[in-house]
C-alpha cells in the first residue's frame, strides 16, 4: 500500500489479456474472479499484516478513508490521458496491467480495512445495495439508460407533470 513501497521487493502479477471474442456490453466473455481467497480471507490477512507491524493505531477510520482517496487517485492516473479503455484494456502493456493491478489491490485492502474498522459486513453491505438498485433501476425500465434512478420512480401523489 502507499506508505509500504519500497520497504519489500515488488512481487511479480501476472495479468493475462481478457477474452475478446464473445465480450458482449463491455463485460469480457468468461472473466471471473478466483474462489479463494475470500473477502474475509482478505480481511484477515490484511489484519494479521497490520498488526504484525504495529499499524493499528494508524488504521483509524479517517487515516484509511484518507489513504483510499489516494489509491483511487492512483488508479485513475493510470487511465488519465488516454483514449477510452474498453474491457479487457486492450492494447495496454503488460507492465501497465501489473500497475492497475497494484493500484486496484490497495483499493481494495483500505477498502476491506475500511469496513472493518467501522464494523461493515462489506459481502452483506454489497448485497443489500444490489437487491436496492434492482429496485431503483427496473431492468425492463432502465436497460440501456444511464439516467439516475429518480427517473423510474414514479412522481410522488399529487405531483405536477413536468415536461
Amino acid at each position: 500500500m502507499a506508505g509500504e513501497r519500497g520497504q519489500e521487493p515488488p512481487s511479480t502479477v501476472q495479468i493475462s489479456a481478457a477474452e475478446e471474442p464473445g465480450a458482449e456490453r463491455g463485460a469480457p466473455a468468461g472473466f471471473t474472479f478466483s474462489a479463494e481467497p475470500s473477502l474475509e480471507d482478505i480481511r484477515r490477512l490484511q489484519a494479521e499484516f497490520v498488526a504484525e507491524r504495529g499499524w493499528c493505531q494508524f488504521h483509524q477510520p479517517r487515516n484509511l478513508v484518507l489513504a483510499l482517496v489516494g489509491e483511487v487517485g492512483e488508479v485513475a492516473e493510470l487511465f488519465q490521458w488516454r483514449a477510452e479503455a474498453r474491457a479487457g484494456l486492450p492494447g495496454w502493456a503488460p507492465g501497465e496491467r501489473a500497475a492497475l493491478a497494484e493500484e486496484l489491490s490497495d483499493v481494495l485492502l483500505y477498502l476491506v480495512s475500511l469496513a472493518q474498522q467501522c464494523h461493515v459486513d462489506l459481502p452483506q453491505a454489497a448485497l443489500r445495495k444490489l437487491d436496492r438498485n434492482r429496485a431503483r433501476y427496473p431492468a425492463d425500465r432502465a436497460h440501456g439508460s444511464a439516467r439516475k434512478y429518480t427517473h423510474y420512480q414514479p412522481p410522488p401523489a399529487g405531483a405536477c407533470p413536468q415536461d
